[in-house]
């Protein structure tokens, strides 16, 4: 049996009549403020924002090129590749790591650049499309793409080579099944993969990293 206050209510009844009273009074005292005093606060929390977003400097070699630069923390080694160094060979297709589209290296490592924190490759060696080959001299990878066909809107297709590039260095295109499971993150809307598969198998059958 609940127990009772002096007033002979019960107490959870008595509680939630307090809580409710202490709510209103907020409410009302947050409508009688005046709105410079409103206006003083958001000012402060948009210091206090502005701060948060302050850009760091970061030093990152990037396609063999050393940069230095400034960044808010929150920006992606995506968005700093394409805004900030003009490199938009890397796209930005479904921006939650799900396509593969935006796939670089970073220290040799594939990463999804959207997924990637620029602040975090400080220090780091960061490898586009770009800098994988050059109009005078294809990389293999873009050569075999060519060959075997290995595109059609080509969108994914810069993703695609980067991948495919580690998924040789890795040591994981032993077979065509096994280049399918590591290649699984890079998706083709146009369904070229067969062709992409056989692009990779060519590139490992002549041996060694790439």
């Amino acid at each position: 049996m609940e127990n009772e206050n002096n007033a002979g209510e019960p107490e959870s009844t008595g509680a939630s009549r307090r809580a409710f009273l202490k709510q209103s009074s907020v409410l009302a005292a947050f409508a009688l403020t005046p709105p410079a005093a409103v206006h003083a606060v958001e000012k402060g929390l948009d210091e206090k924002v502005a701060v948060a977003f302050e850009q760091q400097p970061l030093r990152v070699e990037v396609n063999g090129v050393a940069q230095q630069l400034s960044v808010e923390p929150r920006v992606t080694l995506l968005d700093l590749l394409r805004e900030q160094l003009s490199l938009t060979g890397t796209k930005k297709g479904c921006d939650h790591g799900q396509c593969g589209a935006c796939t670089v290296h970073v220290d040799g490592q594939r990463v999804n650049s959207c997924l990637t924190l620029a602040l975090t490759t400080e220090g780091s060696k960061v490898t586009t499309i770009e800098g994988l080959g050059s109009v005078d001299k294809l990389h293999p990878m873009q050569e075999a793409f060519i060959k075997h066909d290995g595109f059609q809107c080509g969108y994914c297709t810069p993703g695609q080579i980067m991948s495919a590039v580690a998924c040789i260095n890795e040591g994981h295109a032993n077979s065509p099944d096994e280049v399918r499971e590591y290649m699984s993150g890079n998706i083709c809307r146009c369904g070229a993969y067969a062709n992409i598969v056989e692009a990779i198998m060519e590139v490992k059958s002549k041996g060694g990293r790439i």
